[in-house]
């Protein structure tokens, strides 16, 4: 539950088919309450089209045809979400979008709210934590970059180093 803030900071990731809504899907919906990780959502959504790139669907492990059997329709994926966010922050507490690379994630959760409810519960804002670390630290853009997929699989760096 939310306590002692106006806000409640939701930690957010998604997977997707492409790198941009309308031509590509939202796939997966994860989010879990900052203060408390134990209070989560997830879902999975039937595919608004079966555009992928090959580096999309191999980082997600998705199979747009097992998505198109077995994902929620996005309706109610989204529907199922903002009644998520609301039990979680009791309908008093403004939401806060939270995930590294956040401008990604949200544009995604953002199309697929307005697309579906014509709202989004999270508003237009979003706290990125690269840039939240980024100014806590005063460590550089470059110094934080996710990994590519050339170097998935190998050995990343334990601690951050400026």
């Amino acid at each position: 539950m939310c306590v002692e803030h106006e806000e409640c900071f939701i930690s957010v990731d998604v997977e997707t088919a492409g790198p941009y809504p309308g031509e590509y899907a939202l796939l997966s919906i994860g989010a879990c309450l900052v203060a408390d990780p134990e209070q989560s959502f997830y879902v999975e959504l039937k595919p608004t089209t079966m555009n992928a790139t090959e580096e999309a669907l191999a980082l997600t492990g998705f199979s747009l045809e097992a998505l198109a059997g077995s994902g929620v329709p996005p309706e109610e994926a989204m529907q199922r979400f903002e009644a998520w966010l609301n039990e979680a922050g009791h309908t008093d507490k403004k939401p806060v979008f939270v995930a590294f690379n956040a401008a990604f994630d949200w544009m995604f959760v953002n199309s697929y709210f307005h697309r579906y409810l014509g709202r989004n519960p999270f508003g237009h804002a979003a706290l990125d934590m690269k840039a939240f670390f980024m100014g806590l630290t005063g460590s550089r853009w470059a110094a934080r970059s996710l990994a590519s997929s050339s170097t998935l699989g190998q050995e990343q760096p334990t601690a951050w180093e400026c």
